[in-house]
């Protein structure tokens, strides 16, 4: 599937619309491939009005009052999977669902059940988007 920045949006509202507690979902790609805008476009369409800035510094960033609660993380900066146990994202998926950008960082102790997104095309108009849905997702991926 190919998509210009209105489309990551349009994706990001499908998506919004999906999502439930205890979902995860991967943001994969080079830097500027779209990941942040997928991610604000998922948080803006679960009823977020304000600011929503990446995570790249804080590593996490909490939107607790959603409709979905939501923890958008970025690891990026991470240099060992061990380091996200202080992040306390597993706690989210009680009630809330992760959109975790740079999803490579942890290696093999991903989450299993998870949407992972990859975005390929930085600084282009259009990205390409691939995925790989986990048996949690049947039905919900790709939205219509």
């Amino acid at each position: 599937m190919t998509l210009d920045e209105a489309g990551l949006r349009t994706l990001g509202a499908r998506l919004a619309a999906v999502l439930r507690p205890g979902d995860v979902v991967a943001l994969s790609g080079e830097l500027g491939a779209g990941k942040t805008t997928l991610a604000r476009a998922i948080i803006a369409a679960l009823g977020h009005g304000g600011e929503v800035p990446s995570p790249t510094f804080t590593l996490v960033q909490t939107y607790p009052d959603l409709d979905v609660p939501v923890a958008h993380s970025d690891l990026y900066r991470l240099e060992n999977p061990a380091e996200t146990d202080a992040l306390g994202l597993d706690d989210w998926l009680v009630d809330g669902a992760i959109l975790v950008e740079w999803p490579e960082r942890l290696g093999n102790a991903f989450w299993p059940e998870r949407l992972w997104l990859r975005l390929d095309g930085a600084g282009g108009p259009v990205r390409r988007l691939t995925w790989d849905a986990s048996p949690a997702w049947e039905g919900r991926w790709p939205p219509a």
